[in-house]
C-alpha cells in the first residue's frame, strides 16, 4: 500500500512464514515432558494438527498474532490428554436398561469372555475337533435352542436387524405382511416398524383399529400375495381400556390354515419369567414358540442381560433361509459379542446363578430392605459433605420392557446450600467416573435400584468433588 502499511494478505503471508516446523517444536525444551509421556509419534501427529488449525485461522483472518512455541506444544499435548469420548458412568437414574447409558451391563463372566476373545486369537469359525471351518456363533445358537425349545436359532447385531433379515428372507419384494394398526410402534431412535417392513422389501397391510384388532381382521386381509402374519410387542407403551387383540395361538392357527408364517417381534424378550411381582408381565420366548409362532425375534441386551445383539429362534427350515440370505453377512456378530452372548446364555442355563450374576436380573430382583440399606450407607458416606436423605423412589425396567410398570426403589436425595439441582447434576456428570442421577420435583436424586454397593464410595467421592469444585468456582465475597 502507498503508506507502507501491510494489507491482510501480506500480514497472513508473514504469519504463515513464521509458523515453526514440526521438527523445531519437537526439539523445543517445552516438548521434553510431552515426548516422554506421549511418545514421538503421538506428539508429532498432534503438533501437525495444531499447526494446521493455526494455518487455517491465519488464512481466514482470525489470527491477529502467532503464539509462541511453548503455547503450541502445550496445546498439542493437552489435546492428546483429553478424556475418551466413551467413558464409564455410574447409572443412578433408576432405569435398569437405560439406552443412553449402554443398556444392559454385562455379567462379570460375560465381560471376561469378551475381553479374552478380544485380546487373542480364538476359534470363532474354526472347529478344534475336526480342524475345519465352523459356523460363527454356533455355541450360542445351540444354547438358545436349549433354553427356548426352538429347532434352530440365529444371532445378528440387534433386534431391528433381526426383523429386517426375517422380513427380507421370509416375505421378500412385493410380498404382503399383515400387522395390526395397534402394533405399528416406534422402537426408539426414530425407527418404526412400518419402515423396517418397507426396507425388507415387503408391503405393509394394516388391519383392525388402533385399539381393537380381531382374528377376523387378519383373515379378511389375506391375499395370494400374503406371506407373513406379524405380531409386534408394544414395548414402549401399554394400551388399556376398550381394547382387543388376537392371541398368538389364534394367529398361529390362521397362519397354518392358510399356508403362511407367523413372525413374533418380542422386543426386549425374556428367556424366563422375571423375579417377584414382575413375573407375568413379559411373555417369554418359549411361550411364543409353544403358542405356534414360526420365528421369534428379540434383543440380547435388554431383559436377557447380554451384549447388543438381535436373536431369532424358530423352525429349522425358516432359520436356514435366514442364514443363507445375503443380508446375513452384513448383520453378523463380531467375536467379542459372540463370546459375551454365549457366556450370558450359559448363566441363563442355571437360573439361580443367572438371578445372582446377571446385573439386569439382579437389579430387578432386589428387596426393599436391600435398597433401603444401600441408601442408608450412601447417606452415611455423605454425612459431612451435604444434606443426604433416603426417600422412597420409583424405578423402571427401561429398554422398552414393562411399559407403564413402576419398580419400587429407594433414592438418596441431595441438597447443598446455594446449589441448584441442575447445577449439581451437571457437576456430577463431569466427574470421573461420571454419575448420572435424575431430577424429580426439584430435587437431585441418586436411585439405588441401578447402582451397586461397590459403587457407593465412588459416588460419595464424586459428590464431594463436585461440591468442592462448585465452591471453588463460586464468586468470592469481599468486604466493602
Amino acid at each position: 500500500m502507498a503508506d507502507g502499511t501491510q494489507g491482510p494478505t501480506t500480514k497472513a503471508q508473514v504469519l504463515l512464514r513464521r509458523l515453526p516446523s514440526v521438527q523445531s517444536l519437537l526439539e523445543h525444551p517445552s516438548a521434553a515432558h510431552a515426548l516422554h509421556s506421549l511418545g514421538h509419534e503421538t506428539l508429532t501427529g498432534a503438533l501437525r494438527h495444531e499447526l494446521a488449525q493455526l494455518r487455517t485461522a491465519i488464512l481466514a483472518g482470525r489470527a491477529g498474532h502467532l503464539p509462541d512455541a511453548t503455547w503450541i506444544v502445550t496445546a498439542a499435548a493437552a489435546a492428546c490428554r483429553q478424556p475418551a469420548a466413551l467413558r464409564r458412568v455410574i447409572n443412578a437414574t433408576g432405569i435398569v436398561v437405560h439406552t443412553n447409558l449402554g443398556r444392559a451391563p454385562l455379567a462379570e463372566v460375560a465381560a471376561a469372555a469378551a475381553a479374552e476373545a478380544a485380546r487373542a486369537a480364538c476359534n470363532l469359525e474354526f472347529d478344534l475337533q475336526t480342524g475345519r471351518r465352523f459356523p460363527r456363533g454356533a455355541g450360542a445358537e445351540a444354547l438358545l435352542c436349549r433354553l427356548t425349545g426352538a429347532e434352530a436359532a440365529l444371532a445378528v447385531n440387534n433386534n431391528a436387524a433381526a426383523m429386517l433379515l426375517a422380513l427380507a428372507a421370509l416375505a421378500g419384494p412385493g410380498a404382503e405382511v399383515v400387522v395390526s394398526r395397534g402394533e405399528l410402534v416406534e422402537i426408539g431412535g426414530g425407527f418404526r416398524i412400518p419402515d423396517i417392513i418397507t426396507q425388507g422389501g415387503a408391503r405393509l397391510v394394516e388391519v383392525g383399529t388402533t385399539n381393537r384388532t380381531r382374528l377376523a381382521d387378519y383373515e379378511a386381509a389375506i391375499t395370494p400375495q400374503t406371506r407373513l402374519l406379524l405380531k409386534v410387542h408394544q414395548s414402549n407403551f401399554r394400551m388399556v381400556g376398550f381394547t382387543a387383540e388376537a392371541s398368538l395361538a389364534e394367529l398361529a392357527g390362521l397362519a397354518r390354515a392358510r399356508g403362511l408364517q407367523l413372525l413374533d417381534d418380542l422386543g426386549s424378550g425374556t428367556l424366563a419369567h422375571l423375579p417377584g411381582h414382575l413375573a407375568q408381565l413379559e411373555p417369554t420366548v418359549r411361550e411364543s414358540l409353544d403358542a405356534g409362532t414360526d420365528v421369534v425375534a428379540f434383543s440380547g441386551d435388554k431383559l436377557l442381560g447380554g451384549p447388543q445383539c438381535g436373536l431369532l429362534a424358530g423352525r429349522a427350515e425358516l432359520m436356514d433361509r435366514l442364514r443363507r440370505h445375503p443380508l446375513m453377512r452384513a448383520l453378523r456378530l463380531d467375536k467379542m459379542t459372540v463370546a459375551a452372548l454365549e457366556a450370558t446364555l450359559r448363566l441363563h442355563a442355571d437360573p439361580p446363578r443367572a438371578a445372582a450374576e446377571i446385573p439386569v436380573l439382579r437389579m430387578l430382583g432386589q428387596s426393599a430392605a436391600e435398597l433401603a440399606a444401600r441408601a442408608d450407607r450412601l447417606c452415611a458416606l455423605l454425612d459431612t459433605v451435604c444434606t443426604a436423605e433416603s426417600v422412597a423412589s420409583t424405578g423402571h425396567a427401561g429398554g422398552g420392557a414393562l411399559p407403564g410398570q413402576d419398580v419400587a426403589s429407594r433414592a438418596v436425595r441431595l441438597a447443598a446450600p446455594g446449589c441448584s439441582p441442575d447445577t449439581l447434576a451437571h457437576a456430577l456428570r463431569t466427574q470421573t467416573p461420571a454419575v448420572v442421577g435424575r431430577i424429580n420435583d426439584g430435587h437431585m436424586l441418586l436411585d439405588m435400584l441401578t447402582v451397586t454397593d461397590a459403587e457407593l464410595p465412588e459416588m460419595a467421592a464424586a459428590v464431594s468433588a463436585a461440591l468442592a469444585g462448585l465452591a471453588d468456582a463460586a464468586p468470592r465475597q469481599h468486604p466493602a
